[in-house]
């Protein structure tokens, strides 16, 4: 069988994405020094690459499918399909500037840019029609201020590491976070398309799973039909009769921001027995 090629970013997504391919069922291991990991599953072949070098490998069709921020694929402006947007490693790309420049002095000169997102950068400073010079980084955009640049655009997930750097938000460009991707090639062979959306199911199951628990409890007779309607559910909580006919046990599946406030009510509608589990995985 033809293995399905998979990339996975280095640094901090490959830490997300590993155990999202755990919890999927397919546990990854990682060898020092080795571009590629061990995977629990002999259909699957994966390799460490930067995440800005993903999505065009993709477009390219050397590799059917991988992880890397919506950043990095607007960025290379690669032609690929985002499959599924996993949610975690969220960061904002932003317009940066000394704070001792105003917006009108940033429109009054011809600004020494610096920044790794060459082309989203370039596409915002156009439509904001500023005077600008690119400087393309390599890392550590945000030291270049102010002798160097007198603007940054880069990511940031607080944008604590902007202000100690004595620098403040412009603009912000995009909201990225990452992304599950395939190759179009990939897509068009029935085969990979499959296996591609099959693992895209598991990992939505998975990210499902951490969303939510089942709570089980036990509840009387008495007000029974006015409880169970007002209880959150997915669908519709699972109901069974009580041994001797004394009540009901119901399962539900409730988010887990609701937890502080649904149990304190449960216990006062006249529930008992009431006990919280983890999920593993949720499939609608």
């Amino acid at each position: 069988m033809e293995k399905l090629r998979v990339l996975i970013p280095k640094g901090r997504i490959f830490d997300n994405v590993s155990r999202l391919f755990a919890e999927a069922g397919f546990p990854v291991a990682m060898a020092d020094r080795t571009y590629r990991p061990t995977v629990g599953a002999d259909w699957l072949d994966i390799k460490i690459m930067k995440p800005q070098n993903v999505a065009e490998l993709l477009e390219l069709g050397s590799h059917d499918a991988g992880f890397t921020g919506l950043d990095w694929i607007l960025e290379s402006g690669a032609d690929v399909e985002n499959v599924l947007d996993l949610g975690f490693d969220r960061v904002s790309i932003v317009a940066a500037a000394p704070l001792e420049l105003g917006d009108d002095a940033l429109k009054e000169k011809k600004l020494v840019v610096a920044t790794e997102y060459v082309r989203l950068a370039e596409n915002w400073l156009k439509q904001q029609d500023y005077r600008y010079r690119i400087l393309r980084t390599y890392g550590a955009t945000e030291v270049f201020p102010p002798d160097d640049a007198d603007m940054i655009v880069d990511n940031t997930s607080s944008g604590r590491t902007l202000k100690d750097n004595g620098l403040r938000i412009v603009s912000t460009l995009l909201e990225s976070s990452t992304c599950f991707a395939a190759s179009k090639t990939a897509m068009a062979d029935d085969k990979k398309r499959s296996l591609i959306e099959e693992l895209a199911m598991l990992f939505q199951a998975v990210l499902n799973g951490r969303e939510r628990v089942m709570l089980e409890m036990n509840l009387p007779k008495q007000g029974f039909e006015a409880i169970v309607a007002s209880l959150p559910a997915m669908r519709s909580p699972t109901v069974a009769p009580l041994y001797g006919e004394s009540g009901y046990a119901v399962k539900i599946a409730v988010k887990k921001s609701e937890i502080p406030g649904l149990i304190p009510r449960l216990k006062k509608l006249g529930a008992g027995d009431i006990v919280e589990y983890d999920l593993r995985k949720v499939v609608p």
